[in-house]
């Protein structure tokens, strides 16, 4: 039992929206059809761009990571969330919590990273394009995506046993849905302010810092555009750039609402369901958006559907 000495607890309750019966019930529907369908739509990602030879480009290879990654965050806490939502257990053992916090934040730092590798993708194609295939290469390409696995796991291993060792004087009860690190924080019975600022400091680096290099990528991509001449060849540098674009918009305003004010409680209130935005929705609409406003997507999907994934010889 977690005590006034510290202890660790076997297990937390996550009370999640059990104050409203009837609203878990209406949840559970929502988020199984939101998580069945995110399954088959990164899975659907990843599958295509494995299998189509045309789709075997750099920005291909980090779309199906960021499908991968989707995935993976998703399930990371949706399993245990249908499961206490289908119930009246609300329970979750201390070692699941964890798992839970460590792959949460894992997960999402890494998404962070990604999404700006992926930004110096499109820089490079849109701004550099002769020379796009030298500087984006296969090494090249596996190397920045082994950096932002490794700096975002990184960053969770720094900070979910911090989290996770805040005294809590007996306290079990979790103000949430899943073990995030901001409603574990607020659970603490000290003062909280230099974990707060740990994780300021962190999220600066983690956050912050690649969306301030998504900015400044899409600066020099917008005035590479404008210099560009014909409207088609505008047109194409904008479809390029635009699912992209969205993607972010999405995934940080979320995130950094969220995580740049762990223990305020103003967010308290709002902090479930932009979880469950960030957590089902912006997973779910990835592959739309990248599928909808994607010929070379739509193509590699027909194809498949039809049986013919390789090229044909002339």
């Amino acid at each position: 039992m977690d005590g006034a000495n510290g202890s660790t607890p076997d297990h937390f309750i996550l009370l999640g929206f059990s104050h409203s019966p009837q609203l878990e019930r209406t949840l559970y529907v929502v988020i199984l059809i939101a998580y069945l369908l995110t399954v088959v739509g990164n899975a659907t990602i990843m599958l295509v761009s494995r299998l189509d030879p045309r789709l075997h480009s750099p920005m291909y290879f980090f779309l199906t990571h960021l499908s991968f990654l989707d995935l993976s965050f998703t399930t990371s806490s949706i399993p245990q969330l249908l499961y206490n939502l289908s119930g009246p257990d609300k329970t979750i053992s201390y070692a699941g919590c964890a798992v839970q916090l460590f792959l949460f934040l894992g997960l999402g730092g890494v998404e962070c990273l990604l999404l700006a590798v992926m930004a110096y993708d499109r820089f490079a194609a849109v701004c550099r394009p002769l020379r796009y295939s030298v500087i984006m290469g296969p090494r090249l390409c596996r190397g920045l995506v082994s950096v932002a696995w490794g700096c975002g796991m990184a960053n969770s291993l720094v900070m979910s046993p911090v989290t996770l060792r805040l005294p809590r004087c007996g306290h079990r009860r979790v103000d949430h849905f899943l073990c995030e690190m901001p409603a574990l924080i607020r659970m603490a019975c000290v003062s909280t302010a230099a974990v707060e600022g740990a994780v300021f400091v962190l999220a600066v680096g983690i956050v912050l810092s690649p969306l301030l290099f998504i900015l400044v990528s899409y600066g020099l991509i917008a005035g590479a555009v404008l210099r560009i001449r014909s409207s088609s060849g505008r047109q194409k540098a904008l479809n390029t750039c635009g699912s992209h674009l969205t993607v972010v918009s999405l995934f940080y305003g979320n995130i950094i609402y969220m995580y740049m004010q762990p223990g305020n409680s103003a967010s308290q209130d709002q902090g479930k369901f932009l979880t469950l935005f960030y957590n089902i929705v912006t997973p779910l609409l990835n592959p739309l958006i990248y599928t909808l406003r994607n010929k070379e997507v739509k193509g590699a999907l027909r194809r498949l559907l039809q049986g013919h994934s390789k090229p044909r010889k002339e």
